[in-house]
């Protein structure tokens, strides 16, 4: 079973993880989702472990329970779904007629109509 563990502290490693959940039975994996751009912990992870019954007491066992300073969140993961799906196009042309444009004023002139905000006499 895929174990979800949430709130987790920076400073908690992944075997952190292993020495807290080996208590309760076998461990398959563990994997601390890290930022891929700093390298630093996102604040959750995944324990898998082979035993539905081990994993089951694991959850009941360690949700709510305290690891150095935060109050862990761990429960069955839900299914992995696929999030890369529309091509990438960032929300860009969904709605016609609203592209682009800074609105309000064109032309970058800050006073009167036409020339320019300054008037050499």
């Amino acid at each position: 079973m895929n174990i979800y563990v949430g709130n987790l502290s920076r400073d908690v490693t992944e075997d952190d993880l292993r020495q807290l959940f080996e208590g309760f039975g076998q461990i398959t994996s563990v994997n601390i989702i890290k930022d891929k751009f700093s390298g630093e912990s996102r604040g959750f992870g995944f324990v898998e472990m082979p035993d539905k019954e081990s994993a089951q007491a694991a959850i009941n066992g360690l949700n709510g329970k305290e690891l150095k300073g935060r109050t862990l969140n761990v429960n069955e993961a839900r299914p992995r779904t696929d999030r890369r799906e529309g091509g990438g196009a960032g929300g860009r042309g969904r709605r016609p007629g609203s592209g682009g444009g800074s609105g309000g004023r064109r032309g970058g002139s800050s006073g009167g109509s036409r020339g320019g905000g300054r008037r050499s006499w």
